[in-house]
């Protein structure tokens, strides 16, 4: 029995454990702390007109996120990181102390998006994480380096900031992230790359954590640009390598010739809530940067759920589409796949479309019912 004990210790598997267990206690335990400063400190979230929240609100949790995760995740020694997760990690403070001094003073977009492609870069170029095969979409395979670098820039700068756009509501950004973290977590696993699978158990945990005091009532606080800026960064990581060890499906047998849709799948609220609201204001003739109320998650919350219960349903439909496309890759090719998916994000506009009729339908009911009161 002991033996065992000591084997299982000694286990890789042990330590992504307890890193993801370490990565939670230490969020628990920090956010209190961080909570009563802001609040001394005024570093708040004021209500405004578009605001899913009732009172100003401490918008740190990223702190706790950030040191939970690099503190659990370097618990262990992890002897095949290499110089990938050195980057990854490098360019995580860069994000970092760009986020803390965004929730504080707030920064200009334009500054914000040279740090964010700053970040970008350091991982691609120097850490060689590409976009590479395209696994025969529309008859594509591989991409050449000169196409290949700014596509996967634009891949991270995208994802980063469409992973900031879903953080409007309780749970949701840090419940879609920890079910992202934890499905790429598990694959790295079981394909032996221990130090992405620690670091993303680590990121998971660490949300779990922050989501306890996410949903409080008396003790709330939110993630802030610092938390969706390093998580945002984190799961482009994870994606984007997630492709590229994939490239080797044709030799080995726990590979998948879906990658591309299957990453695309496990980020499917953010990517499908960004799209829509981006073809929304463009085809009403506004920027797609002005923010408003149109997202899907405020449209669950204006129909009368609640956050918990809105959160629940975007990260049900997160695992529902990752399961049906797991089954779905095994038999069709590549294109159809993503016809497939096209087909479901059009389902996607036609249900918030719905919704949001219904609820400008209840407003209009709502606002004739007090005339004729009055």
């Amino acid at each position: 029995m002991n033996q065992l004990f000591w084997i299982f210790y000694n286990s890789d598997l042990f330590h992504i454990i307890v890193s993801a267990m370490v990565a939670c206690a230490t969020s628990i335990t920090a956010i209190p702390v961080i909570i009563n400063i802001s609040r001394l400190k005024n570093l708040m979230a004021n209500v405004i007109e578009r605001s899913s929240h009732e009172e100003a609100t401490p918008t740190l949790g990223g702190v706790a996120v950030f040191a939970s995760m690099l503190i659990s995740y370097f618990l262990w020694e992890n002897p095949d990181e290499g110089q990938l997760v050195h980057l990854s990690i490098s360019s995580v403070v860069i994000l970092f102390f760009l986020g803390v001094k965004d929730d504080i003073l707030i920064l200009a977009p334009k500054k914000k998006m040279y740090v964010q492609i700053a970040a970008s870069l350091l991982v691609v170029v120097l850490g060689d994480l590409r976009i590479e095969n395209l696994f025969g979409i529309f008859g594509i395979y591989s991409v050449p380096y000169f196409i290949s670098l700014p596509l996967t820039v634009f891949v991270f700068i995208a994802l980063i900031n469409a992973v900031n756009l879903i953080d409007g509501i309780d749970g949701l950004m840090g419940g879609i992230a920890m079910i992202a973290g934890g499905l790429f977590g598990i694959w790295f696993y079981l394909n032996q790359h221990y130090a992405l699978a620690c670091l993303a158990a680590s990121m998971a945990g660490a949300l779990l954590g922050f989501l306890r005091f996410n949903f409080s009532k008396t003790s709330k606080i939110f993630m802030g640009d610092t938390g969706s800026l390093i998580v945002g960064f984190l799961l482009a990581v994870f994606a984007v390598r997630f492709i590229q060890l994939n490239i080797q499906y044709r030799f080995d047998p726990n590979s998948y010739f879906a990658a591309p849709i299957l990453a695309i799948v496990v980020l499917i609220v953010p990517i499908f809530d960004t799209l829509r609201v981006f073809i929304i204001r463009l085809k009403n003739k506004k920027s797609p940067f002005v923010a408003d109320r149109n997202h899907l998650h405020h449209l669950l919350i204006d129909s009368g759920l609640s956050h918990f219960q809105a959160s629940l349903v975007l990260w049900s439909f997160t695992i529902f589409s990752t399961g049906l496309f797991l089954v779905i890759s095994q038999k069709t090719h590549n294109t159809t796949s993503l016809y497939i998916l096209c087909a479901l994000f059009g389902l996607y506009m036609w249900a918030a479309h719905i919704l949001k009729g219904s609820n400008t339908a209840k407003q209009i009911s709502a606002k004739t019912e007090n005339l004729v009161n009055l």
